[in-house]
């Protein structure tokens, strides 16, 4: 789960990591509202959508005067903001933060992520900020600094001072970088973060260490403890399938392709699409409907993947080792007729019961392509892709 910008950092000022003063806005008025109330002659005014490289698609715009403020909301507010990040059909920007623009020297970078390779928490600083960490890797590696944290103790203040220095500041900075960059650790670990990002991470001509810009993204499964952050969750910036399958417990990520896929086991939906792809066509989504594939799942996967106007084809792959293929088959029949589904279906049933649920999808009377192989079914979906083209 991501959350925006202001929101996170609401989240680092409550762990001691100073921000500079904002205030959220849903129209222009209010936009100009929060400029006056945050005083001061000079204001920054951002979209506020779940992705980066926001100031590169027009997305962060510096007023001088209220009435830039205004004009700046006007042209953002309601607009589908398209990024390196989002792609080509954008987010819709429903809300901009207001926010004080003071006069800063440096930009850093700083960012926590969950590497799961070693099991724990790496922390990557650059002296150069306000680029995206792929960018600074390629093109300062040698100033790329990383900090392995040891979960048992937590990042010790004598590594965050090494880091500070690392990065050149003065006695002054580095006491104000140090509350920074164990403030945002805290913040990291006891939100269930798996990413935060503060980039840049400025230093003013009065030795401030503000964090200027901030993102975050959440482990999925710590959600159910952390209900400050659901609370936080905005649907308008994810897909409304994916949101609809999370009613369900379904994993669902919608792709490109032509070829919906309806699989059990996230391993298996890869290798699924992998397939597809060494076929000749593109999958048109993720889909696990996991180990407990009933009819009921079945149906609702369905209608998620019929959703999708792009798709010409359906493949079903199921596996069946503690699900039953009799069941699924029966949940494919189901869906099949509450649906009336209009693009050609493949199934590719295997494991426990598969001659039962063969049976089933034979005696339906539903013209069903069926396959004994994954290389079979994609290679059928791909075929039944041409014919109907």
């Amino acid at each position: 789960m991501d959350v925006h910008e202001y929101q996170a950092k609401e989240l680092l000022a409550k762990h001691g990591v100073a921000v500079p003063p904002g205030t959220i806005a849903f129209s222009p008025d209010q936009a100009v509202y929060a400029a006056t109330e945050l005083g001061g002659s000079h204001w920054v005014v951002k979209a506020q959508i779940h992705a980066g490289a926001r100031g590169k698609a027009g997305g962060v715009k510096f007023c001088r005067t209220y009435h830039e403020v205004q004009q700046a909301a006007r042209e953002l507010l309601g607009k589908r903001l398209v990024t390196g990040q989002t792609g080509p059909e954008g987010k819709p920007v429903q809300r901009v933060y207001v926010e004080l623009a003071d006069p800063f020297e440096r930009e850093i970078y700083l960012g926590y992520v969950l590497d799961r390779k070693l099991e724990r928490v790496r922390v990557i600083a650059s002296k150069h900020g306000g680029m995206e960490i792929e960018e600074i890797a390629k093109n300062t590696p040698e100033e790329l600094l990383q900090v392995i944290v040891e979960p048992a103790v937590g990042l010790q203040p004598f590594q965050a001072r090494e880091l500070a220095f690392q990065l050149g500041l003065n006695l002054k900075q580095v006491s104000r970088a140090v509350q920074t960059i164990l403030g945002a650790y805290r913040a990291f670990r006891d939100c269930d973060a798996t990413m935060l990002e503060i980039n840049p991470l400025v230093v003013t001509k009065d030795d401030k260490v503000l964090a200027l810009d901030a993102k975050m993204s959440f482990d999925d499964n710590a959600l159910f403890r952390r209900r400050n952050i659901v609370d936080m969750q905005d649907p308008s910036q994810s897909d409304p399938r994916e949101a609809e399958a999370a009613k369900y417990n379904l994993n669902y990520i919608g792709l490109d392709g032509e070829i919906g896929c309806i699989v059990n086991g996230a391993g298996l939906a890869m290798a699924t699409m992998d397939m597809i792809k060494h076929a000749g066509a593109s999958p048109a989504n993720f889909l696990d409907v996991g180990g407990g594939a009933s009819a009921e799942r079945v149906a609702t996967a369905f209608r998620l993947v019929l959703s999708d106007s792009r798709v010409k084809a359906v493949l079903v792959n199921i596996f069946a080792g503690i699900n039953r293929c009799d069941w699924v088959a029966q949940g494919v029949v189901d869906a099949v007729r509450e649906t009336n589904i209009a693009v050609p279906l493949v199934v590719r049933l295997a494991g426990t019961n598969v001659e039962a649920g063969r049976k089933i999808l034979e005696e339906s009377g539903i013209n069903i392509i069926t396959a004994d192989t994954l290389k079979e079914a994609a290679e059928k979906a791909v075929a039944a892709i041409g014919k109907t083209a």
